[in-house]
């Protein structure tokens, strides 16, 4: 019998495999290592899912959420190469039953497979990460709809593979966390079938590559007020870090990218082929705005009686309590060609130009006309600034240096196209800059 696999998953690094510490059996946890009762657990970092804007629409349940926090665990789960088998590809299932044993396996032809073997790691924790609601998934994802938040139920068309990646994070200071396309299923296996992208490296081991990929780009300058997109890579199912091929799924790997590495930084995007995740690390949120302070200014821009320049109503930003349904009466809108604030009103429609297309009474620009909601996500921000740009089309507002950035930050999309997109709803942004500061105009009296 042929094994085909399920060339949706892969293995560690291949400097990995060059340790003589890997050799041996299972180590178990230091003394002192593991979270004592009581104790706050540390936090190794945390990955927010782009589109939901701080919750998923049918609430945050579980594993299935659009935020989680990788802690250390209470007993170390990580596991790293061992023993590497070549093996008739016929005998694979018997070399694969023990249950207990973490393995990868590829499939070189009909008649030759590799197999190498893992051993328990007491140094690093394993998060992992994929579309299968199985046990071993630490952290469920779904995909990812432009505009419209996820389609949240079971997809047949799912483009996010069941074991997407993996996370390992070391258990000790800094607490490094790597990041390793795919992850290990119910058997503790992994394979790489025919069909799947795999090679031998030129150190006689092996690495490959998943069938959609596992996409990663680091920001310049760390992601903060002076942050600036970085270049989309490839990792492999060994981690290592490669430039992306012609499309998703071409057989041909890229060019290995020997400077770079899978070390996760705060702001990296990772990409599943159906859903991005951000990697928000526990300094990198310390500058992030809090929910507090979101709510402070929403406040204070309420308190500042916006009015709209033409039915002269005072406007107001609803509690993001109330969740986002249908528009408040005192909800802003705006016009996002010219940035004008406005109330609701019927007027200025140009039917012509489409059933969305409004004139701005105030400077005769045509465009979208839509209603301003505040970004809940706060991890998603750059800094604390006050909430002046909003994300063209979709009205979703935030500081200015988080619009720009989010604005010239291509995201993957289908099989080779890159388009930016609003990070709190996915919808794909528009227009020369995708957003646009807004103006208000203040009380009369």
């Amino acid at each position: 019998m042929v094994l085909e696999g399920n060339p949706e998953v892969g293995s560690p690094r291949t400097s990995d495999l060059q340790h003589p510490g890997n050799q041996g059996s299972c180590v178990l946890s230091s003394p002192g290592e593991d979270a004592q009762p009581g104790e706050e657990p540390i936090k190794y970092g945390e990955l927010i899912v782009l589109g939901y804007n701080g919750c998923l629409a049918s609430g945050d349940k579980g594993r299935r959420r659009s935020r989680l926090a990788l802690s250390r665990r209470p007993h170390a789960n990580g596991v790293k190469p061992d023993v590497i088998h070549h093996i008739s590809t016929p005998l694979v299932s018997k070399a694969l039953s023990n249950r207990g044993q973490h393995s990868i396996s590829y499939t070189l032809s009909r008649s030759h497979s590799v197999i190498v073997e893992y051993t328990h790691d007491s140094d690093t924790d394993m998060f992992q990460i994929g579309r299968s609601t199985e046990n071993m998934i630490d952290f469920v994802v779904t995909d990812t709809s432009p505009g419209g938040g996820a389609a949240e139920g079971p997809s047949a068309q799912s483009t996010i593979s069941r074991y997407a990646c993996r996370i390992l994070c070391d258990r000790r200071p800094p607490y490094t966390a790597r990041i390793y396309a795919a992850g290990f299923d119910a058997s503790s296996n992994i394979f790489l079938g025919e069909r799947a992208a795999k090679w031998r490296t030129p150190d006689g081991l092996m690495d490959g590559l998943t069938t959609n990929g596992v996409l990663v780009m680091h920001p310049a300058g760390g992601f903060s007020e002076d942050s600036a997109p970085g270049v989309w890579r490839e990792i492999s199912v060994c981690g290592n870090v490669y430039t992306l091929r012609d499309s998703r799924s071409a057989q041909q790997r890229g060019k290995l990218v020997e400077n770079e590495s899978n070390v996760l930084q705060d702001g990296s995007l990772i990409d599943l082929c159906g859903a991005t995740l951000l990697w928000r690390t526990p300094a990198g949120l310390l500058r992030a705005p809090t929910l507090k302070q979101l709510e402070a200014q929403r406040q204070e821009a309420n308190a500042a009686r916006p009015q709209c320049p033409v039915g002269l109503s005072t406007l107001a930003f609803p509690s993001p309590a109330r969740g986002r349904t249908a528009p408040d009466k005192q909800q802003p809108w705006v016009y996002v060609r010219c940035g004008h604030v406005h109330g609701y009103h019927g007027w200025g429609c140009r039917r012509e130009r489409g059933p969305q297309e409004r004139e701005c009474p105030l400077c005769r620009l045509v465009g979208p006309y839509v209603p301003l909601w505040l970004g809940q996500e706060a991890g998603l921000c750059l800094d604390p600034g006050p909430p002046s740009y909003a994300f063209a089309p979709c009205g979703h507002v935030c500081s200015e240096k988080t619009a720009r950035y989010w604005a010239q930050t291509p995201l993957p999309h289908g099989t080779h196209a890159f388009h930016a997109a609003c990070p709190f709803c996915g919808a794909w942004l528009t227009g020369e800059h995708g957003c646009v500061r807004l103006i208000f105009q203040g009380p009369l009296d």
